[in-house]
């Protein structure tokens, strides 16, 4: 069969997923536009302010239409955060004190909050280096969370728990609300003061609730992942409790400033569009997932999640098996971006990263994983994963092109 055919036989069957997860988007829709309904949205809110960014109506609508959308007390959405890493890092550095500990409950964190937490590199400006202390808890044998060992796990010290959301470069499930809910209760049935935080990266709008709804006191994430629908150009949130969304804000610009400062470049309308547009695109992006597991199942390879497993984020994990097929997979959906299609991925080592990644991401917003893109880190055993999509039809192309290019190397 060739690729054509299989992309053909692969939409039929997924069919009734399709039509399961356009009922999801239009939950999640719903919930987003009774959000810019109750906060009255209107074109007034898209225009900014410059220098310190005092009184921006646009900046503080937002806030609130994203803490309702989330069900937090109050959130902070900003073009100044970097990335998810760098909101992440001022939520941790935020919450965290000198002997406090943090315990991450799902094994190993992302590579890049390795060098925040103080696990490798220099240690400069680490957690560690202002003496915070690490510990974490390892997955079962299936990377499963290990409830017996958790149930036990908060000492007087852990002021915070690190709940990553995604499996991130670890081929493990990735975390559901119920999973989440269910860490919560434990947690906070030792010790109610012990801050719940969820690394929300690749999760939003996967489900008809996020984490604060469930009882998490503070999530993170980026802007150009999941809740930028695509379209915001930069940026990150923090969302939860109001006096930890305040504590982030300070390590984001200064003690007594806060969520009051940091103009918005004119970017307020797309900053609500993209939430509007998120759920829509989210949607997309499962579809692609299903697509890719589905099609790469039927070759024989290890897939996570499998083909007709519930999603849990917006990353597909195929187990390829070298570092050839990861290169030439890669080299696929390049071709078939829409930015770059005349590039050629090579392996490179990216800023906070252990390992040589290979990445394909000819997206119109630089490193937006929300558009489709693929890397993998070149370490055993060979794993690419796929991100994103705008439209699942555009995954489907961009495969047809993996299939024949990953086939090549077999032979």
């Amino acid at each position: 069969m060739n690729s054509f055919n299989r992309l053909q036989e692969a939409q039929q069957t997924l069919s009734p997923i399709f039509s399961s997860i356009d009922t999801k988007v239009k939950k999640n829709l719903r919930r987003v536009l009774e959000a810019f309904r109750r906060h009255q949205v209107g074109v007034h809110h898209f225009a900014g302010v410059t220098g310190y960014g005092h009184d921006d109506l646009g900046r503080e609508i937002l806030d609130r239409v994203f803490a309702d959308v989330v069900g937090a007390e109050a959130a902070a959405v900003r073009v100044q955060f970097v990335s998810g890493t760098h909101a992440i890092a001022a939520a941790l550095f935020g919450v965290l004190r000198p002997g406090d500990e943090m315990l991450a409950v799902a094994g190993a964190p992302y590579d890049t909050l390795e060098e925040v937490i103080g696990l490798r590199g220099q240690g400069q400006g680490s957690l560690k280096e202002f003496g915070i202390t690490y510990r974490q808890l390892e997955l079962t044998e299936s990377g499963e969370i290990d409830w017996q060992t958790l149930a036990a796990a908060i000492r007087p010290a852990t002021r915070l728990v690190h709940i990553q959301r995604s499996c991130g470069y670890s081929w493990r499930p990735s975390l559901s609300i119920l999973d989440i809910e269910k860490i919560v209760r434990l947690v906070k049935q030792q010790n109610p003061e012990t801050v719940c935080f969820v690394d929300n990266c690749y999760g939003e709008f996967i489900e008809d609730q996020e984490p604060p709804a469930v009882g998490a006191d503070l999530i993170a994430g980026s802007l150009i992942k999941n809740p930028g629908g695509t379209i915001v150009p930069a940026g990150g949130y923090v969302a939860g409790r109001a006096d930890l969304v305040e504590r982030a804000a300070f390590r984001l610009t200064a003690p007594g400033i806060g969520r009051e400062g940091g103009a918005t470049f004119d970017q307020n309308r797309l900053l609500f569009q993209g939430l509007f547009l998120a759920p829509q695109m989210v949607g997309e992006a499962m579809k692609g997932n299903h697509l890719t597991a589905y099609v790469f199942d039927q070759l024989g390879y290890p897939v996570n999640p499998a083909p007709f497993a519930p999603r849990r984020d917006v990353i597909q994990a195929i187990k390829l098996g070298s570092p050839e097929k990861i290169i030439a997979f890669c080299k696929a959906v390049q071709s078939y971006s829409p930015i770059g299609s005349y590039l050629s991925p090579v392996p490179a080592q990216m800023p906070g990263y252990e390992s040589d990644l290979v990445m394909a991401g000819g997206t119109f917003i630089d490193g937006s994983t929300s558009e489709f893109s693929a890397d993998g880190p070149l370490r055993e055993p060979y794993v690419v994963f796929c991100q994103g999509g705008t439209h699942w039809t555009h995954v489907a192309l961009a495969l047809e092109a993996a299939i024949e290019e990953v086939g090549q190397c077999e032979g």
